[in-house]
């Protein structure tokens, strides 16, 4: 009698729980499908170094000459989104300034600019902004702020697998998140996908990269940025994303919840 007592309030507490996490899981219609705006994961590519761009003081060279030499942290994003982009600089750079790595020593680290309108003043504020909520260690030499041609960009894009589109009505684009580790030779290493990236994670992509060594694909992660109007119905794709990911992990925590407590109830019967 006690074991079915003490199972009445569980059963009542997973109830309250699954019906809280239904609407995370139902809060809007389905958006259409967009797995074609994943990371095509490209391990083993070659970059196109003669590639030409601008850094954040205006020189302009190609990007062999931004590697400098070292395994490469990747971000593509631009620096006027609204969305993501923000959370994956910031992630990206508190997780750098944990690692223990110095930059210049370690690693190299780029930011392009996917938007072929940002200037020169656009990185040169991002650069400012990001440095100074995380001042890395040889930072200021060695993280680059790009910008390029709609044809540099599109280069880059097409070796790391990266595929986006502009909204001209929301004057976003639609893309995905994560950051691209490359070999100090330019070949692509491994990837981190989504956000929220930890130290390890990124301190692991360098060494693999500083050794030469090609990564097994990485976990698909769906994470879209792009913006919800509600003048025009759009959905905010990544929260949906991020919303229904929350939503299942909170199931799959109830459901192994109820199962160790329904073990200890019979163990104790």
């Amino acid at each position: 009698m006690a074991g079915a007592a003490g199972e009445k309030p569980m059963k009542l507490r997973i109830a309250i729980l699954l019906a809280l996490s239904l609407p995370v899981l139902t809060a809007a219609a389905p958006p259409p499908d967009l797995g074609e705006f994943a990371y095509r994961q490209r391990l083993g590519n070659q970059l196109p170094l003669d590639t030409a761009f601008r850094d954040e003081t205006g020189r302009t060279t190609t990007l062999r000459n931004f590697l400098g030499g070292k395994p490469t942290v990747l971000a593509l994003v631009y620096f006027h989104c609204p969305n993501l982009c923000g959370i994956v600089r910031t992630d990206l750079f508190d997780a750098l300034a944990r690692s223990g790595m110095a930059a210049g020593r370690d690693y190299t680290l780029i930011a392009l600019s996917i938007d072929p309108s940002e200037t020169v003043a656009d990185a040169q504020e991002a650069k400012e902004d990001d440095l100074s909520r995380y001042p890395l260690q040889g930072g200021q030499q060695a993280s680059h702020f790009l910008t390029g041609s709609a044809g540099s960009v599109q280069a880059i894009a097409n070796a790391v697998g990266f595929r986006d589109r502009f909204d001209p009505g929301l004057k976003q684009f639609l893309h995905p998140a994560g950051i691209v580790f490359t070999t100090a030779s330019g070949v692509v290493s491994s990837y981190l996908l989504g956000v929220g990236y930890e130290p390890g994670d990124v301190r692991l992509g360098v060494t693999r990269a500083n050794l030469g060594s090609i990564a097994t694909a990485a976990l698909p992660v769906l994470l879209l940025c792009f913006h919800y109007d509600p003048q025009t119905g759009r959905y905010t794709l990544a929260i949906v994303k991020l919303l229904r990911l929350a939503g299942l992990i909170t199931v799959v925590t109830i459901a192994g919840t109820l199962f160790l407590a329904f073990r200890r109830e019979r163990g104790r019967a």
